[in-house]
């Protein structure tokens, strides 16, 4: 059975964008399976008392992390823009996404999301685009709207914040690995050499 990387992200952060682009590639170098788990950022920070940097109040160090992260996605080569329409409610963009995982379809829906979000900066809290944005990836999208509304998937998504947060999340990515948190882009090195030590 392989090693499970478990990768709590939220559509609306950035980093996680970033993180989503380099991780199926380690994944695969180190024989390792990449286990999506959607989880609601909001949430998360609410439980923890943290919130998005976007909201630092220190102007300079605000603008120096709007360019740490351009900076980031550069090194990564990661195509990557800012959105106009950030930040966004993300709940329902992250019940969709547990609805596409039930509904077996999470890899097209995946693939769709991120590089509208970070690439073509597309309003995706507005549910028209996003059932265009579906519709266009071939997938059914008022099916997934309305199973975004049941209560298995309200209560998957939930269980997955509050699992995070109880493991030690306070933001995302929250990148999980042999029992131990690796947050951010910054520590995808740390986890590496985890994943290289422990190999069988």
């Amino acid at each position: 059975m392989p090693r499970a990387i478990e990768f709590c992200f939220d559509y609306g952060s950035p980093y996680s964008y970033i993180a989503n682009a380099v991780l199926p590639e380690l994944a695969r170098r180190h024989a390792a399976e990449l286990v999506y788990r959607p989880m609601l950022l909001g949430a998360v920070f609410k439980e923890t008392g943290n919130q998005s940097p976007m909201y630092e109040s220190v102007a300079a160090k605000r603008a120096y992390g709007a360019l740490a992260l351009r900076r980031t996605a550069a090194h990564h080569g990661v195509a990557f823009e800012g959105n106009p329409h950030f930040p966004i409610n993300t709940l329902v963009l992250m019940r969709t996404a547990v609805a596409a995982q039930q509904a077996g379809v999470f890899a097209p829906f995946h693939a769709a999301v991120y590089p509208a979000f970070w690439v073509k900066g597309e309003n995706l809290g507005d549910a028209a685009v996003v059932a265009d944005l579906l519709a266009g990836a071939g997938l059914d999208a008022a099916s997934l709207a309305e199973r975004a509304t049941t209560r298995a998937v309200k209560d998957e998504l939930r269980a997955n914040s509050e699992q995070a947060v109880a493991r030690g999340a306070f933001g995302a990515p929250s990148i999980f690995f042999g029992g131990e948190l690796y947050f951010g882009v910054d520590h995808l090195p740390y986890l590496e050499r985890a994943l290289a030590q422990s190999a069988p």
